[in-house]
């Protein structure tokens, strides 16, 4: 099993030797898909547009997200995936004189497993969800106008499964490129991307879920990860072995951020799945969701979209790891919270107080 798994990683390396040496031009092009396949990313971009477009797909988006991250950290845990970076270093797969020189990048030293790839899951499960959304939010107009599949049809559901698969091979090459993962590791990513949004487009009570539901979810999710640590490394598993790897193998010791920590990761999505949860349960939201117009949805995605890009600049100190998870969490929770009943509530308030204004004239008239 051993010699496989050395055979599959020095195939891995090779493939990321090859693409540096080769397509070193393009350089800023796969440090950017690696950048924009981050999930915070769903968080502060698609969840706000398309909850405000269709709550349902933003609702959605967030569960697939989270729960699919949270299953990625579960299976990194229980399948111990080098990377690539340290790998090389490493192994007795090379002898000294042969062992192969990859470079890093800014975003290649992160410190949990590798596999299965977490950035490939979660742009396979996103994407896979938005494509899937798009094509039932048509074929429904088609239907309800009393309208039969068109060539229309079959020509948008060929180009948006072909951008899918154009944004997945992207991303692959990207996480490859940098040396954050294997080839394997990647292809791992994609299929149980894809699995997990499928399941939720089968699952319907997440429209409907209670508050008590969310954070019964939101317990459960956070107590089954942080036991089975526990469990693990009461038998003698430290499942943060990657972490001393990290540090030690990458070039540049800034580059390791407490940010790609498992239990960030985790906490992270947890305080959005909890926030979500508030936001949809909020008196601000029962309010706002009354008047909600055209107008008001615009207005939502736009001031959602640069509060949020404010709010993004904020980083909690990390001198502390425990002030650092809980400012995570606390962060995290806020943006769906803010999303789904703050800014609905505010705009919508400004909108009629603007309605009213514009009426006192004619009323004096009258």
């Amino acid at each position: 099993m051993n010699a496989v798994m050395d055979a599959a990683q020095g195939f891995g390396v090779s493939s990321t030797r090859y693409l540096q040496t080769n397509y070193a031009d393009t350089q800023g092009l796969f440090l950017w898909v690696s950048w924009a396949a981050d999930l915070r990313n769903t968080f502060f971009i698609f969840f706000p547009l398309w909850f405000h477009l269709r709550s349902s797909v933003g609702i959605k988006l967030i569960w697939v997200a989270v729960i699919g991250d949270w299953l990625n950290l579960v299976f990194k845990w229980i399948l111990f995936g080098e990377r690539p970076y340290w790998w090389v270093h490493e192994t007795a797969h090379y002898a000294d004189g042969d062992r192969p020189h990859i470079e890093q990048y800014p975003m290649t030293c992160e410190t949990g497993p590798g596999s299965p790839s977490g950035h490939a899951m979660g742009a396979a499960s996103v994407y896979y969800t938005l494509v899937t959304s798009i094509l039932v939010v048509m074929t429904s107009k088609n239907k309800h106008g009393g309208q039969r599949t068109t060539n229309k049809d079959w020509y948008l559901k060929a180009v948006l499964w072909t951008l899918f698969s154009g944004v997945q091979v992207c991303v692959c090459l990207s996480r490859v490129f940098i040396a954050a993962h294997f080839p394997h590791q990647v292809v791992a990513g994609v299929i149980t991307g894809i699995i997990v949004a499928e399941a939720f487009n089968r699952t319907q009570w997440i429209y409907s879920a209670s508050m008590k539901k969310y954070f019964y979810t939101t317990l459960f999710l956070t107590s089954f990860a942080v036991g089975f640590y526990l469990v693990l490394r009461s038998v003698g598993v430290d499942l943060l072995w990657t972490l001393e790897k990290a540090q030690k193998w990458c070039v540049r010791p800034e580059w390791v951020n407490l940010d790609s920590t498992p239990f960030a990761s985790l906490l992270r999505n947890m305080g959005t799945l909890f926030g979500l949860g508030l936001g949809l349960h909020s008196p601000l939201y029962a309010e706002a969701k009354r008047s909600a117009g055209r107008s008001s949805k615009v207005g939502c995605v736009v001031a959602s979209l640069v509060l949020l890009h404010l709010f993004d600049s904020f980083k909690p100190p990390t001198h502390t790891a425990a002030l650092f998870y809980l400012l995570s969490f606390c962060k995290s929770a806020t943006v769906p919270l803010v999303v789904v009943s703050i800014v609905p509530y505010c705009v919508n308030g400004a909108l009629g107080l603007q309605s009213k204004k514009g009426a006192w004239p004619r009323d004096y008239e009258d």
